[in-house]
Parts: structure tokens; C-alpha cells; sequence
């Protein structure tokens, strides 16, 4: 099957072998170089001189992981869909003080709207979604993070659905930190997160109390320095990402940065002539396309017949199932794949 799901997506055959590369001691030196290389690359990814976690869960463990070292008691967390909804549950059962910034599904949270809330009441930090998978929409990262600075809330970024198909320049966003998972745009399986961490990130971790164990990023600092991980990682993860961030400088950044978007736009167009977008014009993602069903088709019958041609996309998400249906452009897809699939999807619904 090729997936065009927002997540996993497919891997490709060199990544998969790398994946078989034999394992390897994680308190060896072999290690120490393959975590420093990591380290080298992701920074390079990134923009940034900050320090990499690269941590053995989904992307999940690390929005916990931002809110058990650096928040203390109030956080505001700007939801627009499912996901950003989910963290903010995150926060709570943290036992925070967590509010929800809230904009209708399919728009985008407004750097006006932050800088309201910001104004009105003080916290400590605020949670960004990028990207929200569940609708498509892509918020306006700088111009929220221009507005949380102005109020010096600490800045955490879910980029989950972005990072490695948008340029996302942490240093001069300065973002404390921007996390994300392995199996979207960096074209790995699930399993492997990552994030960047300024210093004053782990400043206040390390005031913390009961910030738990697993995330702890004083402790992972601690081994950081070491090049080596408190506990043992996922090494055939590491192994793969070498070899992908390997295959993206190949490409070029701002090549398959531009990739990505020429795949976006060319959804965008189909979408537009024969559907239309979900997002509010302006705010569309460039790594996933969520089409509003205006034809009322069966999307799960599109599902099926398109999985007898070994393709897959996804239906909408929770409460937009048959409203919505979406299309993911990410990873090493390439242009001729989003051809391929939407020559298919016109066949079938006789488009």
C-alpha cells in the first residue's frame, strides 16, 4: 500500500535497511558519535544551536515532558482541532492550570487573539500547535511567537506534522521548545520523537520539582553532554534518521522544502476544482490537504476502492468523519505520486 495519511507514512526501502543496521552498545563509542552526528544534523534541520532530546516515545510523551519541566502553575494553549485540544488535556492531567485559546475548526488561532489573551491574564508559557492534523491548518507560527515574546511566556512548538517539510528556523523564531515524531515528514516509522530545547528551557527544569522521571531534561542534559541517552534508545531509529537527514541535505533544504509545497498546491488546485479547502483561505497546511466533502460522496467508499489500487487516504478526524477527507504530501512523496493518486480518485468519482 502507499499511505497518503497524515501519519505513518511510507518508508522507503534504504531507510528500511538501515533500520537493520546490527545494534550497537548505547554506552559504546560507537554510540557517542552516531548521538553527536544526530546532534549536528538536527541542529542543522532546525536552524539552531540548541540541544536535541531525542527521546524513545511519540511526540505525546513530549508535550508532557514540556509541561512537567517548565510549567509550574498556568499555561495557555491555543486550540483550532483535535490535536491541539489533546495537549491542552495533557497539561490538565498534570495537574496545571491550563486555559484553552480557542478558534472554530478549520480557521487558524490569530497572533491578535494571543496577544488579547496575553494581555488580559499572566503565564508562564504557551503551547503552539503548527500544524493541526486534524483540519489542515497551519497557524501562523512567527507572528504568534512575535506576540508571545512581546509578554516573555515561554514558547513550546508541536510540530509534529511540519518539521522536516517546512522550514522552521528555532533560533530566530526563538522557540524554547519545538518537538516533533519521526513517522510524518521525516519518512521513518513511528516509535522516535525528537525536540529542540533552549537553554532556558532547561533553566527552569532545573528548578523544578516533581517533574518526573522518563523526561526529565536536567537528566537528559546530564548524558547529553556525554553523548548518550539515561536509558536505552532506539538505536535502529537513530541509525535510520542518520541515514534520512543523510538523504535530506542530498536533496537540498530549501529543495525539498519546496517540494513539499509544490505537492501542497497542486492538492490545493484539485481541491479547489473539484471539492474545495477546509482551512480558511491562507492558512493551508503544506504537508496534508483536508478537503471539505462539498459532492457529499461515500469518503469511506473512496477509501475502499482506492485501497484496491494499493493507495490510502485518510476520512476526515473525529467529527468532520464524511464532512472531510485528507490527503497527506510529506516525507518522500514526490510530485508524480500526488498525480498518480489524484488521477485515481477522478476515475473512481468519475470526476
Amino acid at each position: 500500500m502507499k499511505l497518503f495519511i497524515p501519519g505513518p507514512v511510507n518508508v522507503d526501502p534504504e531507510i528500511l535497511k538501515a533500520l537493520s543496521t546490527p545494534v550497537i552498545g548505547h554506552r559504546t563509542e560507537e554510540f557517542h558519535q552516531l548521538f553527536a552526528t544526530l546532534q549536528a544534523k538536527l541542529q542543522k534541520l532546525l536552524f539552531t544551536e540548541n540541544r536535541i532530546i531525542l527521546p524513545t516515545s511519540s511526540a505525546t510523551g513530549l508535550w508532557e515532558a514540556c509541561i512537567l519541566n517548565c510549567v509550574e502553575k498556568s499555561i495557555l494553549h491555543l486550540v483550532n482541532g483535535s490535536f491541539s485540544s489533546k495537549w491542552h488535556e495533557v497539561s490538565l492531567a498534570c495537574g496545571r492550570q491550563a486555559d484553552k485559546l480557542e478558534a472554530e475548526w478549520g480557521k487558524a488561532v490569530k497572533p491578535e487573539m494571543v496577544e488579547k489573551a496575553l494581555r488580559e491574564k499572566q503565564y508562564e508559557a504557551i503551547a503552539i500547535t503548527h500544524n493541526e492534523t486534524s483540519t489542515g491548518v497551519m497557524n501562523p507560527l512567527e507572528e504568534i511567537l512575535e506576540a508571545a515574546h512581546r509578554h516573555g511566556v515561554m514558547t513550546f512548538v508541536d510540530a509534529v506534522s511540519s518539521m522536516a517539510g517546512v522550514r522552521i528556523d528555532v533560533d530566530r523564531l526563538g522557540i524554547d521548545v519545538c518537538l516533533a515524531s519521526v513517522q510524518k515528514a521525516f519518512g521513518l516509522p513511528p516509535g522516535f520523537a525528537m525536540a529542540s530545547v533552549s537553554e532556558r528551557a532547561f533553566e527552569k527544569s532545573r528548578k523544578m520539582r516533581n517533574k518526573g522521571y522518563y523526561f526529565d531534561f536536567s537528566a537528559l542534559l546530564k548524558y547529553m553532554e556525554k553523548s548518550e541517552t539515561p536509558s536505552t534508545p532506539s538505536i535502529p531509529h537513530m541509525f535510520a534518521l542518520d541515514k534520512q537527514l543523510d538523504r535530506m541535505f542530498a536533496e537540498g533544504l530549501e529543495n525539498r522544502f519546496a517540494r513539499h509545497l509544490e505537492m501542497a498546491m497542486l492538492m490545493r488546485t484539485w481541491a479547489s476544482e473539484h471539492f474545495a479547502l477546509f482551512p480558511e483561505k491562507g492558512y493551508e497546511s503544506v504537508t496534508m490537504t483536508c478537503i471539505k466533502n462539498t459532492k457529499n460522496i461515500s469518503v469511506s467508499n473512496l477509501i475502499n476502492e482506492l485501497r484496491k489500487r494499493g493507495m490510502v487516504i485518510s476520512n476526515g478526524y473525529g467529527p468532520l468523519m464524511e464532512k472531510t477527507f485528507r490527503i497527506a504530501h510529506m516525507a518522500d512523496l514526490q510530485v508524480k505520486d500526488i498525480q498518480e493518486l489524484l488521477g485515481n480518485m477522478e476515475d473512481i468519482l468519475k470526476l
